[in-house]
């Protein structure tokens, strides 16, 4: 009996000791796999980095590095206004390998704008909704919501500029013997109200980017552009007495702007400076 015993134990520890050994000599394979994955990225064979990368992850499952060489070797074989089914695809299949890196670490920031970047050039709607699902996500630092209603604020800017410069939206008179541009509907009816409805919602996406981060200069910089877009669709609907008013409150956005992006660029330098300080000198030869 105690011979068995010792048979039993003995077998035990052949199998930890082997598996312990199998799971070192995979991991300095996986690490040999990363390192032909970066040879292979740095050459620009991307498609060769991205098989290594998977290599390397079947390898060493926990490997860290490995699933963000993989989502940026199959971002890099996507190719921007390239329009084929193909492409479209390499661009999902980027998306998805950002999101697996997502799932183990929600804060990694790079994966979670490479996603908003991807989704950009393959579906607008989509966009917006993961940038929506950050701003409304009460379990991130404000300052990150912020910045996600800033960038929903910048869209509905965009919505409303590229309507109000056409030439059909404006026209130049002749004030005191000098041009000026004067705002009038738009040809098309339906282009006044995608104004409407993209100014309202921009100045209620610029106004909750502030009151999460009262000192992001961008957020303000979208408000003032925001109201000057208010100002050109009450000059549209002839109501002089809101342009007014909208130009006022322009004014007065523009000025904090420019009052937090001066105080803003003080305070990186500050801390550029005290990062120069505490790096070690090197000795003079």
């Amino acid at each position: 009996m105690k011979l068995s015993q010792a048979k039993l134990v003995l077998f035990v520890l052949f199998v930890l000791v082997s598996t312990s050994g199998c799971g070192v000599i995979n991991r300095i394979r996986a690490k040999n796999e990363l390192n032909e994955a970066a040879r292979a990225y740095k050459a620009g064979r991307f498609a060769e980095a991205e098989q290594h990368s998977k290599r390397a992850l079947e390898l060493d499952p926990d490997q860290k590095t490995a699933p963000i060489f993989i989502a940026r070797s199959i971002h890099q074989q996507y190719r921007p206004g390239v329009e084929t089914q193909q492409n479209k695809d390499k661009a999902i299949e980027a998306i998805a390998a950002y999101k697996k890196i997502l799932e183990k670490d929600p804060a990694n920031e790079d994966a979670y704008r490479a996603i908003a970047a991807l989704y950009g050039v393959t579906d607008e709607n989509q966009q917006r909704d993961w940038i929506m699902k950050r701003a409304n996500d009460t379990s991130i630092p404000n300052e990150k919501r912020a910045e996600a209603y800033t960038i929903l604020a910048s869209k509905d800017w965009n919505c409303s500029y590229t309507i109000t410069e056409q030439p059909s939206s404006k026209k130049t008179e002749t004030k005191d013997g000098r041009p000026v541009i004067t705002f009038k509907k738009p040809d098309n009816p339906k282009d006044l109200e995608t104004i409407r409805q993209c100014v309202a919602r921009g100045m209620e996406e610029a106004e909750k980017a502030i009151s999460y981060d009262p000192n992001n200069d961008a957020a303000w910089s979208f408000k003032t552009n925001l109201l000057l877009e208010s100002a050109k669709l009450a000059e549209m609907e002839g109501n002089q007495d809101k342009k007014a008013e909208f130009t006022k409150l322009a004014e007065a956005a523009q000025k904090r702007t420019t009052e937090l992006t001066q105080e803003n660029q003080r305070k990186k330098d500050e801390e550029e400076k005290k990062k120069a300080a505490q790096k070690p000198q090197q000795p003079s030869s």
